[in-house]
């Protein structure tokens, strides 16, 4: 199996976490790439016609992609229950779903401030973005019992979306004003799976 790899995006760490987590990240092999969301890297966009990562090869030469489609498959592959079944179900796509969302404000914001050209950047659109952050900070602040002790997709999710608001946002000083999710984030991102996926130092 390979992947399409960047050490720094947040799902690409989503995949891999996964794949620590279920025993199989022996099993995949790191593909270099240079996704850019202007200038298309056309190695990725020749299996994934986004150009995204991450973009996963399965051994019977299938791509799939996006991280929510490669991690369900990886956990069907190895026998997990990283998405559980029944009522518990629900509630873990959903984290997952505000993780995801969280990224995707943040990568955004993230785009804002380091592609586009500094003649047509938009605060107001950051400010909007960094509010989206925000709210669904105090969201899993305000929920972390339903959380605590759980690792399923979604605590994986929420994991990997702290661990990118640290890399990217340093000076964004989320945990003062959240406590207990800082607390909960001390302990989740020292499961061998998060320490062995940490992001380079920014």
């Amino acid at each position: 199996m390979r992947l399409y790899f960047s050490q720094s995006s947040p799902f690409v760490r989503k995949v891999l976490v996964c794949a620590h987590e279920l025993g199989l990240a022996d099993r995949i092999e790191n593909l270099p790439s240079a996704a850019h969301p202007v200038d298309t890297d056309k190695t990725i966009a020749g299996d994934n016609p986004l150009g995204q990562v991450p973009t996963f090869l399965t051994d019977d030469g299938h791509a799939l992609y996006d991280s929510r489609v490669i991690c369900e498959y990886l956990d069907v592959l190895g026998g997990g229950a990283l998405f559980p079944a029944g009522a518990a179900r629900w509630p873990a796509l959903v984290r997952q779903s505000e993780a995801d969302g969280l990224l995707d404000a943040a990568l955004l914001a993230r785009y804002e401030g380091a592609v586009r050209p500094a003649e047509h950047r938009w605060a107001a659109w950051t400010d909007g973005q960094m509010r989206k952050i925000t709210r669904t900070l105090d969201h899993f602040e305000a929920n972390i019992a339903a959380i605590d002790g759980v690792v399923d997709i979604g605590t994986i999710s929420v994991g990997c979306a702290l661990g990118y608001l640290d890399f990217r946002f340093a000076d964004l000083g989320w945990r003062p004003s959240r406590p207990k999710l800082a607390d909960w984030y001390a302990r989740f991102g020292e499961r061998p799976s998060m320490a062995a996926t940490r992001p380079p130092a920014a």
